[in-house]
């Protein structure tokens, strides 16, 4: 029994130290892969390091900003740089779901023979950029929902599945809602974070205004390819996880419901609460993003950096909140409060 009990523990410390190796060895290619990328993109570390978590996650990301924040020119660095094949779709009220997922067309043969041939859309890419996804019509936007949550689309009754791996990057205009179709919570819920797109401050714009208009600019390399992204995925879900971050998870969560909330704010404002969909992608970014900083396992302090962008398009308030100047954000700090 002690000779079985010590070499559980030897092969347990040699998975350690592996996936210790590991960690260390895919962090370095990742921590290029954001140099590379704010090399390109000036002034938005933060909406970096969010949308790298959030691949690294296996997610899908909404940003949201007014334009001319270098949205479009983000996706496009982030597929060079890690080697995905890229597409962008500029949604518009008579798109239709055909232009997205890609339709049946009827071919005749040298020898008469007629039959259907499917054409592939650009959802069959491995990174999509979706711009302005809430100018398209409810039928379109479902059709993309699929995608997402399914990784396969349904043309004629046949699926089709989608590269891998797939993800979507969403954009949207938070000032202007004439002529939009708000998205549903359904799919709301399926973008693993909402990442918010601020403007530059002032160092980095002057970079930024520098560099956009001189002669030479810079391209992006190549950092990582789509293999290197995929064992990365694997290993967020190896990282360990300790008590007080499941807990902490939990806590932020469970308190942000109005049913089972103990924080009078949130019974009062909130309308509907984050449900466990929430508490897995915070999970899953936090161990993104220890992956990213060089740490070992997640700590508290990622739970609070990530609370915000995974809960917010999770949460809805009440008319009451909106009388009385109570926003999301509010709402959000005081359930990482109880925490810190």
């Amino acid at each position: 029994m002690e000779t079985d009990a010590t070499l559980n523990a030897t092969q347990d410390e040699a998975r350690a130290e592996e996936l210790v190796l590991e960690m260390e060895r895919i962090g370095e290619k990742i921590r290029a892969a954001r140099i590379s990328v704010s090399n390109v993109i000036f002034g938005q570390e933060d909406v970096v390091d969010d949308s790298l978590v959030t691949l690294l996650s296996g997610g899908h990301a909404l940003l949201v900003g007014v334009p001319g924040l270098a949205k479009t020119r983000l996706v496009e660095t982030l597929g060079r740089v890690l080697g995905l094949s890229e597409q962008r779709v500029q949604f518009t009220p008579d798109l239709m779901p055909a232009d997205i997922i890609g339709s049946e067309v009827l071919e005749e043969s040298d020898t008469g023979r007629r039959s259907f041939r499917f054409i592939e859309g650009p959802v069959f890419s491995q990174l999509l950029m979706a711009d302005e996804i809430n100018r398209a019509s409810p039928r379109t936007q479902s059709a993309l929902l699929q995608a997402m949550q399914e990784g396969r689309v349904s043309v004629a009754g046949q699926y089709h599945t989608l590269p891998s791996p797939f993800h979507v990057l969403a954009t949207q205009n938070p000032l202007e809602h004439e002529g939009t179709y708000p998205l549903p919570e359904a799919q709301l819920d399926r973008f693993l974070m909402q990442i918010d797109v601020d403007y530059p401050d002032l160092d980095a714009e002057r970079h930024m205004m520098i560099t956009t208009t001189s002669a030479q600019t810079e391209a992006p390399s190549p950092v990582m390819t789509s293999a290197d992204l995929q064992s990365a995925q694997a290993l967020v879900r190896r990282i360990p996880v300790g008590e007080s971050v499941v807990n902490a998870i939990l806590s932020i969560v469970r308190a942000g419901r109005p049913e089972s909330s103990h924080i009078p704010e949130v019974v009062e404002h909130v309308g509907w609460g984050p449900g466990p969909r929430a508490s897995q992608a915070l999970m899953l970014t936090c161990r993104a993003k220890a992956l990213i900083d060089g740490q070992l396992a997640p700590s508290i302090d990622d739970v609070l950096a990530l609370a915000k962008p995974v809960l917010q398009h999770r949460m809805a308030l009440k008319f009451t909140a909106r009388h009385a100047g109570i926003n999301i954000e509010a709402i959000i700090d005081l359930l990482c409060r109880q925490i810190r």
